[in-house]
């Protein structure tokens, strides 16, 4: 889908703790840095929709199993991947798309290494049942 990215992401396991890389400023996806914030979800619970005007979304695991829904309401495309330390990506996601996710372990953790501050002005959304999808 125009718009997505999914770029793997480098582990490095140690016996004293691992490591999980997340994004340089040299990776495809950067779009400058506004915040990087968690956020945690509990299985079977839905966030979502929600549109950003200007925001990138850059969005890690590092936790737990995460299942993303891209939706492009211009070319009625849907676009979905499940992210978890066994398929370790970041999925960065234009300004524009509709972007919903939905635990599928307890206590899934997300990073979103923004590209612009928060701002509530700069996103609209959607209660879940508004955009037809079948989790």
């Amino acid at each position: 889908m125009d718009g997505v990215t999914l770029t793997p992401l480098k582990q490095i396991y140690n016996p004293k703790g691992d490591i999980f890389h997340a994004m340089k400023k040299s990776d495809d996806g950067f779009d400058g840095f506004g915040e990087a914030y968690f956020s945690t979800i509990h299985k079977n619970d839905i966030k979502g929709w929600k549109q950003h005007t200007r925001m990138t979304l850059n969005l890690v695991i590092p936790v737990g199993e995460i299942e993303f829904v891209v939706y492009d309401d211009k070319v009625q495309e849907f676009f979905s991947v499940k992210i978890s330390q066994n398929n370790y990506q970041r999925l960065t996601v234009k300004a524009g798309l509709w972007v919903a996710f939905r635990g599928v372990n307890e206590n899934s953790i997300l990073l979103n290494l923004a590209s612009i501050e928060h701002d509530p002005s700069e996103a609209i959304s959607l209660d879940i049942g508004e955009i037809k999808y079948e989790w």
